[in-house]
């Protein structure tokens, strides 16, 4: 039994009976049958299915939005602005995919040669709770366009939206099993990713999980992507502008109640800006308004699990316990649900746990630097390797700067965020493979070469 619960109250909302033995075969027999026929489909087909897709998210945003407010949390515009970035990035590749799918002619003197792409099958997404809806719709955009199909085993605290997003795909007319939603324990993923009708597989979730599926996927010899932690570095240098960039990080960490692979984590301030910097960021989060997910104005809703709250008050209490100056919050909310206010930490040095740990929820880790070439070591030194954002007017400098963090996107002057056009993902502890982009919708096609020789 799945048991989704309010974060808000604690209150339970819904109970989903597992899928037995019997219904996942036949679910995943229907949706090899029917990406055997998709994958045949025209493209222009394809794209077709996206653009109405796209047109039912947004018909039915209000109800969608709600869901995720309900079910893990979030606060409700952020709720609706998730479902119209599943739109925009379904419309994306509706409009780019067919670009990206053309064969490429390699001429030559002899012959020529085609490079072709073809899908792979039927992918596994094993989906996390953070973003219910986006984090899926990521991935299943460039699959469909692609060929592929989809078997979605989402987070087990959102079973109302994996339900929503089956219900929705039939609205918009995809074909019978081509998407199946697959409510079943996480004990039972390594036997589908074991299972031949499976293809490849896709996660996004925490780097322990990453590294089972990784192990599981390798031993049955299967394409995988993995998106996993993040602990990105926002680094203030001394000639930034400390008013854009204190806007700039309560969104970068508070945005999503803190939960996300992409929010800055750790704040690396150089030394001469620090006193300042901090003094606006504290300012700053002290505004922000924590509460019920549904009520207007509110930017902090409640974390999604109860264990969430406690291991992330557990890193903060070890951090200050360690030396670190809290300047913020600093414990969980009193009353029901599973709130935490937002937290900032100073004077964090590299051996405390909200430097060295990820930390998945509204707790901001600043640590100061003497200058550039620190803060540069210190952005570095970290498992993880997902995003970073650099805040300076010397726009050439951090071009070069850029270049040096080990990460998958580095934001100049932006907080990082995800783009339909651009490839997404990480190095080191946070994954590999990307989504998104061109790069991202044939990490799950087969590049194939079709040499062609003169006629007899």
């Amino acid at each position: 039994m799945i048991v989704s619960l309010n974060p808000a109250t604690g209150a339970e909302l819904a109970r989903f009976k597992l899928q037995g033995e019997e219904a996942v075969e036949h679910a995943l027999d229907a949706a090899t049958a029917a990406q055997r026929k998709w994958r045949r489909t025209a493209p222009e087909h394809r794209a077709a299915l996206l653009r109405r897709i796209a047109q039912a998210l947004r018909s039915d945003k209000a109800e969608l939005a709600r869901l995720i407010s309900l079910e893990m949390g979030k606060p409700l515009l952020e709720a609706e602005a998730e479902i119209e970035k599943c739109a925009i990035n379904c419309d994306f590749y509706a409009d780019s995919g067919l670009k990206f799918l053309a064969d490429t002619a390699m001429p030559s003197n002899a012959s020529e040669s085609l490079v072709v792409h073809d899908p792979l099958g039927v992918v596994l997404a094993i989906m996390p709770w953070n973003y219910p809806f986006w984090q899926f719709f990521r991935f299943l955009a460039p699959a469909l366009i692609a060929g592929n199909g989809a078997a979605l085993k989402h987070a087990a605290n959102v079973p109302l939206c994996a339900k929503a997003i089956e219900d929705l795909l039939v609205k918009a007319g995809a074909p019978n099993g081509l998407v199946i939603n697959l409510v079943v324990e996480n004990t039972a993923v390594a036997g589908l990713i074991a299972d031949p009708r499976i293809a490849a597989v896709t996660l996004t979730g925490s780097t322990q999980v990453g590294m089972i599926v990784a192990s599981q996927a390798g031993k049955a010899l299967k394409k995988q992507v993995l998106e996993l932690g993040g602990s990105d570095p926002f680094i203030v240098l001394a000639d930034a502008d400390l008013e854009l960039a204190a806007d700039a990080a309560v969104k970068a960490r508070y945005l999503n109640t803190g939960q996300s692979c992409i929010n800055a984590k750790r704040f690396l301030v150089v030394d001469a800006v620090a006193d300042q910097f901090v003094d606006l960021f504290v300012a700053r989060a002290q505004q922000l308004k924590m509460g019920d997910p549904f009520e207007p104005g509110v930017q902090i809703g409640p974390m999604a699990r109860a264990n969430l709250r406690v291991a992330l008050d557990d890193q903060v209490q070890r951090t200050v316990s360690a030396g670190g100056w809290l300047r913020l919050g600093g414990m969980p909310a009193a009353g029901p649900g599973f709130f935490y206010p937002p937290t900032i930490i100073d004077h964090v040095l590299p051996h405390m746990a909200a430097f060295r740990e990820e930390t998945f929820g509204p707790v901001a880790a600043i640590t100061r630097v003497a200058d550039e070439d620190e803060a540069l070591t210190m952005a570095n030194d970290t498992e993880f390797g997902l995003g970073a954002s650099i805040w300076t007017r010397d726009l050439s400098r951090a071009k070069a700067f850029a270049r040096r963090i080990d990460a998958g996107a580095v934001f100049i002057n932006g907080v990082v965020a995800s783009d339909p056009r651009l490839p997404f993902g990480g190095v080191k502890h946070s994954g590999y493979g990307r989504e998104l982009g061109e790069q991202g919708m044939k990490e799950f096609m087969n590049t194939k070469t079709i040499w062609i020789g003169p006629a007899v």
